[in-house]
């Protein structure tokens, strides 16, 4: 067990903990609440999740942040829903509107499950412009905040090959935003490290002929890690 009753408590997480992320955290955010609230002060966690998704997160807790390493470059599945009809400066609701295109036009079901079947293997994409990536020694996301504070979009992203293992339609339903028709597709992804979700959302878009950006995110397994195993924050 990840828990243990209230005597010890405090010195007695075990060295790896599976933690379920709340939305509108960052993982850093995680560490810090889990600071405040065990009075441990050495955690690291493998593999960081933007603030918008939620789910999955596999956290050291003082000496177990040595075996992190171990736990970085597993394999990952996702629950992805992707709204077609607009793309983001951050491939994700948080960014500006960069298109927008509405789905009036019936989507052939047939269609969409020939395009999800079609993201399993390898593709060379662009990763997010707002991802944690660095270039240059700089992590993108700043480059990209300081081209939008000078109103411009940074492009200068670099390209990554990106393994898909399974892909898998979960439900597909038109959607209508502040009066403008969109259109949700839900995908069970199970990819390799290194994936950026948002940019097989923007891949799909692609092939399904419109913008799209990523709608909601959650992780749900890391190697045989479950998101069944995990503990929200409240549970500290």
């Amino acid at each position: 067990s990840c828990f243990y009753g209230i005597v010890g408590y405090m010195q007695s997480l075990p060295p790896i903990i599976l933690v379920d992320k709340p939305i509108n955290m960052t993982s850093f955010d995680v560490i810090r609440q889990l600071r405040k609230k065990t009075d441990i002060r050495k955690f690291g966690h493998a593999g960081t999740l933007d603030p918008l998704a939620t789910g999955l997160m596999i956290l050291g807790v003082n000496e177990g942040t040595k075996q992190l390493t171990h736990y970085i470059k597993l394999d990952k599945e996702y629950i992805a829903e992707i709204r077609l009809g607009e793309s983001r400066t951050t491939d994700d609701l948080e960014g500006e509107i960069t298109e927008e295109t509405e789905v009036t036009k019936p989507i052939l079901v047939d269609d969409i499950v020939e395009h999800v079947a079609s993201l399993i293997g390898t593709h060379a994409l662009p990763v997010s412009a707002y991802s944690a990536i660095k270039k240059d020694g700089v992590p993108l996301y700043k480059k990209a905040r300081k081209s939008a504070e000078q109103g411009a979009v940074f492009f200068d992203v670099p390209m990554r090959d990106m393994v898909v293992y399974e892909s898998e339609l979960l439900s597909h339903m038109p959607l209508s935003v502040e009066g403008k028709q969109r259109y949700v597709v839900t995908v069970r992804f199970k990819v390799a490290s290194g994936v950026y979700i948002r940019s097989l959302a923007r891949e799909f878009g692609k092939r399904m002929g419109y913008p799209a950006t990523l709608q909601a995110l959650r992780r749900t397994k890391v190697g045989d890690f479950r998101i069944e195993d995990a503990k929200s924050l409240d549970d500290f």
